[in-house]
């Protein structure tokens, strides 16, 4: 049960991004936290300095091809990737564990600005690219149904600053193993940068 929550987790958040140089909780907590604070949403926020223009870095997140190259974690592949990269849009994407076992999610597009912004929500699915409920997966009940991402660009110098933020998730839990999940993918895309 542990490995599949950590496997889910990867898959939602797991989106995208690895060894980061800032993750942010959108809520400071205290040591006398209340009972409402401790169910305030927390945002992810991790930023990654690339070698390479902007231009190259984009098609990582618009084409099947190059999506295939860095999403999943480590010993994980990506055997499918259907891009729909357009506002209103849906791509299906798939990661196989080590053992075989194919977990599929989706990205709903609601903004695209060319190489500066992509915004969309990140939701378990079936292979069909229906929604799946994390829940009747046996996941635990603050297991995010959906999780808003936004992708910013910006170049620095003959670089690209990349920040990916991760929006409402309900516990530190998750939040940790997004940014788990998110590391290990942008490694993967650091690398695969670098053999361009």
């Amino acid at each position: 049960m542990k490995n599949t929550i950590k496997i889910f987790s990867v898959v939602i958040a797991g989106f995208l991004i690895i060894g980061l140089s800032s993750v942010a909780g959108s809520q400071t907590q205290s040591s006398a936290t209340t009972d409402l604070q401790k169910n305030q949403l927390r945002d992810l926020m991790v930023t990654r300095t690339f070698e390479a223009p902007i231009a190259e870095v984009w098609k990582y997140w618009a084409e099947a091809d190059y999506v295939k190259k860095w999403w999943s974690p480590t010993g994980y592949t990506t055997p499918l990737a259907k891009m729909d990269f357009r506002e209103g849009g849906t791509s299906l994407v798939c990661m196989r564990s080590p053992q075989g076992q194919d977990l599929y999610s989706t990205w709903t597009y609601r903004k695209i600005v060319p190489l500066e912004l992509i915004e969309y929500i990140h939701y378990l699915t079936d292979k069909d690219g229906n929604r799946a409920d994390p829940v009747k997966m046996g996941l635990p009940a603050d297991f995010p149904q959906g999780v808003r991402n936004v992708i910013t660009f910006k170049t620095v110098g003959n670089k690209t600053e990349m920040t990916v933020t991760e929006y409402g998730y309900h516990s530190e839990q998750w939040l940790k193993l997004s940014r788990l999940g998110l590391e290990q993918c942008l490694n993967k895309m650091a690398a695969a940068l670098t053999q361009s």
